[in-house]
């Protein structure tokens, strides 16, 4: 018996070359296509390191005017402190004055956290009063007896 793959006769040739037209015309399209994409994808990497590029310049610029302002920042903290300090000085300096002003008076003052406070003058004025009623306590305890 004979074998169905030998009673089958070759393709003719016009079929042949009936198939390949179509296969060119395939193939010349998937080319096309393809440069297409490759053209295409070389579009995006070149807008890709444009923006990357812009992107970049924007952010070095940020950073220059943080730092920028960073260093403004500081100056004006530093400048604001001795001010305070400054204030403060002048402020000590001028309780100072005012509480000699008080003692030269003889004037008690108020100490920060609300005692009163006696002035020396006061404190002697008052060791006095007290020598004398124990003077006259004596003079009467004498007199007693």
């Amino acid at each position: 018996m004979a074998s169905p793959e030998s009673t089958t006769a070759p393709a003719p040739l016009s079929a042949t070359k009936e198939n390949t037209a179509p296969v060119s015309s395939k193939i010349v399209e998937l080319n096309q296509s393809r440069t297409e994409l490759l053209n295409r994808i070389q579009s995006l990497k070149e807008d890709l390191h444009n923006w990357r590029s812009k992107l970049d310049t924007q952010v070095k610029v940020y950073r220059d005017e943080l730092s920028e302002l960073k260093k403004t920042l500081n100056v004006e903290v530093e400048q604001l402190r001795t001010e305070f300090q400054d204030l403060r000085t002048t402020l000590q300096q001028q309780q100072e004055d005012v509480s000699a002003s008080l003692r030269n008076l003889g004037v008690d003052e108020v100490s920060g956290n609300g005692e009163k406070v006696e002035s020396k003058e006061t404190k002697t004025e008052e060791t006095d009063k007290e020598e004398e009623v124990l003077a006259k306590e004596d003079t009467v305890k004498i007199t007693e007896n």
